[in-house]
């Protein structure tokens, strides 16, 4: 596997909302114009069809494509391009005793600035003859249903790399930074809260300042948040959640203006795949708090609670008073059974 470091993409913050427009509309544009200058296929050397062609997670590209004629002695190498900047990845032969032989390469890439990125494919004969081809998409046709999409950020970085086809129908590599994003890593529900572990993608991490918001009217709660070693730490605050309105709700959460969830996953529905049970939590106060910490179908963290202590009471002195049991009601029901005799 050969590790492949490309220039980090610098962190960006909140803007104003014109601005936003104005910064993707440029980036559109430019991704367009670069496609269509890595698209460029020379007609003498048609687009080489492979075997495999796949990226995992953003960060690990693997290629397999048919030996042909390449000779065990030639040197083949895949060339990552994008304007002067130049990364080669060795092509390693493989002997198969079923089938042909095969050129593959297994690439981890890291940190890729925005922008498309051409894929050729360079061979350098004994004789000294140099011949570079494109890579041509894999037909897989339609996409199976699976619970994992097919391409998903860097969990690190948030960065998107995707194959694209090219209008002249050669494959190359778009890669897409992320915007700042509150990344949840972990929750943990104790028996007197819970407990929520996270970092920010995209932005400086110095002061955080957390809120939970409820999803109906918008009523905002603070929320007390740690930072430590670049991460961010939020308990929960199921009291004041609840004590701000009876009944239940659905309370989502914000860290520095940020929605809070787990975003940088390849899962398609996170509520099904983390499936998370109610519990009743005992607040110091002496309260009981019936909550639901779980992810909705987009990825968001949410949290449903509700204050049951008034369910839990006993009942009141005025209650009426419990019946003694008469005699009757110790009678046996059905045939009466002889006593058992005692054995010594």
């Amino acid at each position: 596997m050969v590790r492949i470091g490309f220039t980090p993409s610098r962190l960006s913050g909140s803007r104003p909302e014109f601005v936003r427009r104005l910064r993707a509309t440029a980036r559109s544009t430019r991704f367009r114009v670069e496609r269509v200058a890595a698209g460029r296929v020379s007609r003498a050397e048609p687009p080489l069809t492979p075997v495999h062609l796949s990226l995992r997670d953003s960060r690990t590209l693997n290629l397999a494509l048919a030996a042909g004629h390449t000779e065990p002695s030639d040197r083949a190498r895949l060339l990552i391009t994008r304007g002067r900047r130049r990364l080669a990845v060795p092509l390693a032969f493989e002997r198969h005793t079923a089938a042909a032989p095969l050129l593959t390469a297994t690439a981890t890439l890291r940190d890729m600035r925005d922008g498309v990125w051409r894929l050729t494919v360079e061979t350098r004969g004994a004789d000294g003859r140099v011949r570079r081809r494109g890579i041509a998409p894999v037909e897989d046709g339609a996409p199976p249903a699976t619970p994992t999409v097919p391409y998903a950020p860097d969990p690190l970085t948030g960065t998107l790399v995707r194959i694209v086809r090219s209008r002249t129908g050669r494959a190359v590599l778009q890669a897409t930074r992320s915007r700042p994003r509150a990344e949840l890593v972990r929750f943990e529900p104790r028996g007197d809260g819970i407990t929520v572990h996270g970092r920010l993608v995209g932005a400086a991490l110095t002061q955080v300042c957390a809120e939970a918001v409820r999803r109906r009217d918008k009523v905002v709660v603070p929320v007390d948040a740690g930072v430590r070693d670049g991460a961010f730490t939020l308990s929960v605050p199921l009291g004041a959640m609840t004590g701000a309105g009876a009944g239940q709700w659905v309370w989502d959460f914000r860290v520095a203006g940020l929605p809070l969830g787990r975003w940088l996953t390849d899962v398609r529905d996170p509520s099904a795949a983390y499936p998370t049970p109610f519990r009743v939590f005992a607040l110091p106060d002496g309260s009981l708090v019936r909550a639901h910490a779980h992810f909705t179908g987009t990825g968001a963290f949410a949290v449903t609670c509700w204050d049951i202590t008034a369910l839990t009471r006993e009942p009141a002195a005025s209650a009426r008073p419990a019946r003694t049991p008469t005699a009757s009601q110790h009678a046996p029901v059905g045939p009466t059974a002889e006593p058992a005799k005692e054995t010594s």
